[in-house]
């Protein structure tokens, strides 16, 4: 047992090991994303990183330097050409590590390790997610622009409710003086009930 162990040798020797690594980058240059395990995929994350950003600078020192790693005319090409266009921006973080589940022969865990810039389908749900903001004085602003547009209405609103009010008025007062009118009318028909009756008595 290994305490403090800061380097993993994956189970093989330096020359190996390094030949390895060297096809897995090549591997990950030409086709943008592959599938490894966990444990090979963060040390090929340590060994491909330097080379890209030493690529950002194209100098023939620097080529020669990829491919000394690299061993393949193909990949250097690939990666200062083509891959240094895309991850030329970014400070660091060249790779990212997907992990898919467990290995069914011997339960290794699995994943996937990309070029970041490579994957679409996440860059255009990143352009596609709206931005939110928690700024408490944005909202008050809103909230304060938005008062005088719903005032105009109500104030319209309110002019067009005064003459409706007033001809409800005027409805209602007719409806009261024709009904004094109605009650004035059988009086007026008790008086002439009245006149006929002392006529006829006179002319008894």
């Amino acid at each position: 047992m290994r305490h403090n162990k800061g380097f993993n040798h994956l189970g093989r020797t330096s020359s190996h090991r390094k030949a390895m690594l060297s096809n897995m980058a090549n591997s990950l240059i030409l086709h943008k994303r592959i599938s490894t395990t966990v444990a090979k995929a963060k040390s090929l994350r340590s060994f491909v990183e330097p080379i890209i950003t030493k690529a950002k600078n194209d100098t023939t020192h620097n080529r020669r330097m990829a491919f000394r790693s690299l061993r393949s005319k193909t990949a250097v090409n690939e990666l200062f050409r083509e891959v240094i266009v895309k991850v030329g921006e970014r400070p660091g973080g060249y790779t990212r590590i997907l992990k898919t589940g467990n290995r069914l022969g011997d339960n290794a865990e699995m994943c996937i390790i990309e070029l970041v810039d490579y994957n679409e389908n996440m860059l255009a749900a990143k352009e596609e997610a709206p931005k939110k903001t928690r700024s408490r004085r944005g909202g008050s602003k809103k909230k304060s622009s938005e008062k005088p547009v719903a005032e105009k209405p109500a104030a319209k609103e309110e002019t067009k409710a005064a003459p409706e009010a007033d001809t409800k008025e005027e409805a209602v007062k007719a409806d009261e003086v024709s009904e004094e009118k109605a009650a004035d009318e059988p009086k007026a028909e008790d008086k002439s009930d009245a006149q006929s009756d002392e006529n006829e008595e006179k002319a008894e």
